[in-house]
């Protein structure tokens, strides 16, 4: 069984470890049978039956964080709290009819009631964490979890110690496609006239609604930019006329260089495979990818985001020589200049940071995380701090 969704960073991992483990068990002819729990209104609810996955619907509440402890006391709280029991009474129905061999939670809201009817079905726990600090959904449930897999080495010394006996590294799953990428592919298919290939490429992206905070630095730097780079631009596509309409007034041999649109496709490994730092946000899918390819980057992270999470990865990553972090009153164009200058035009600093971003990466997170699911399955021991166990 699965749980966990909401977001994208909750329900892709979750999808390319279901796919992993059906790879996995089909080599020893073996069929796997998977159950998606979400909500109704999550991405979950329609990457699941999209991907020909069974799914089932629990209630579930959403937690409104704030630092004052008094404005989370509010009538929306206060309503979504109320609809967990009745989420965690239907959970434990499903849990008990289904009788999983292991559930697989990726975090997100709906991951409380299905980790706590897991509880009290004693049916075995995996939890993943995609971010360097655990999610609260994932920290209610972490306790009591068969294993806790995290995504990074720096995640195991946060953990209380009752936790950390039991988790495990073994990065967060990144889709198999990333890692099919052909440069050459790129330049083609977006068609980019003046592409220079004397030039180092710049990949910017807000994510697949775009970013005008990113956009806006963009922007203001773009004929700097264009002097020294090829950019490639993923604005969203609410920003895609603004962005356009800027460029128009650039000269034409800059702007041939120039690529935006709200949207990368099926271009998106050629794109990755191009670039030569990427601009981006610092969600845990977004420094997953950019790790496993090696990629440097300058982060700015949302704010305000779930914990923060967005500013802790993107300082993680920076503290490891893998990114610029741009947080608080560093995200300005100033700053931005400053970060992308000595990337682009040193070809040392940017091969150092690309392979501090490869110590980080993990390639392979889809294999370990099914290697744990595995071998909680079958009740084998879990080397500490590792993602060993199932020999499988």
């Amino acid at each position: 069984m699965v749980t966990g969704g909401g977001t994208g960073g909750h329900t892709y991992p979750a999808l390319t470890a279901v796919r992993t483990m059906q790879s996995v068990l089909g080599h020893h002819g073996v069929d796997l049978d998977v159950l998606w729990v979400g909500t109704a209104e999550g991405l979950e609810a329609r990457v699941a039956p999209a991907e020909g996955i069974a799914f089932k619907t629990v209630p579930t509440g959403k937690l409104r964080r704030s630092s004052n402890p008094l404005k989370m006391l509010n009538t929306q709280n206060m309503r979504d709290l109320g609809r967990v029991p009745k989420g965690v009474v239907e959970a434990r129905a499903i849990a008990a009819d289904y009788k999983a061999d292991v559930i697989l939670s990726t975090g997100g809201y709906v991951a409380v009631p299905v980790g706590l009817a897991a509880r009290a079905t004693k049916s075995k726990l995996v939890v993943h964490e995609q971010t360097v600090r655990l999610g609260l959904a994932n920290r209610i449930l972490a306790r009591s979890a068969t294993a806790v897999a995290v995504s990074s080495d720096s995640t195991l010394k946060l953990l209380p110690e009752q936790v950390a006996a039991h988790a495990v590294v073994t990065g967060n799953p990144v889709r198999p496609a990333v890692f099919t990428g052909d440069a050459a592919k790129a330049v083609s298919a977006l068609g980019m006239p003046g592409f220079s290939a004397n030039l180092s490429t710049v990949y910017v992206t807000g994510g697949a609604q775009g970013s005008e905070q990113i956009n806006s630095l963009i922007r203001e730097n773009l004929p700097w930019l264009l002097s020294v780079a090829n950019v490639v631009h993923q604005c969203g596509p609410n920003w895609v006329e603004k962005s356009r309409q800027f460029a128009e007034n650039l000269p034409a041999e800059l702007r041939a260089r120039y690529w935006v649109d709200g949207f990368v496709g099926q271009e998106l490994p050629d794109v990755l495979a191009l670039a030569s730092v990427v601009v981006a946000r610092s969600g845990a899918g977004t420094i997953s990818e950019l790790t496993a390819l090696g990629k440097p980057s300058v982060l700015v992270p949302l704010v305000p985001s779930a914990g923060d999470e967005q500013e802790h990865n993107a300082l993680h990553l920076e503290q490891a020589g893998a990114a610029v972090a741009l947080v608080k009153e560093r995200a300005n164009a100033d700053e931005l200049r400053r970060a992308l200058a000595p990337i682009l035009t040193d070809h040392g600093q940017r091969e150092a940071m690309a392979q501090a971003a490869r110590v980080l990466g993990k390639p392979d997170a889809a294999t370990r995380l099914v290697e744990v699911l595995l071998a909680v399955a079958l009740g084998a021991v879990l080397d500490k701090g590792t993602a060993r166990g199932s020999g499988l």
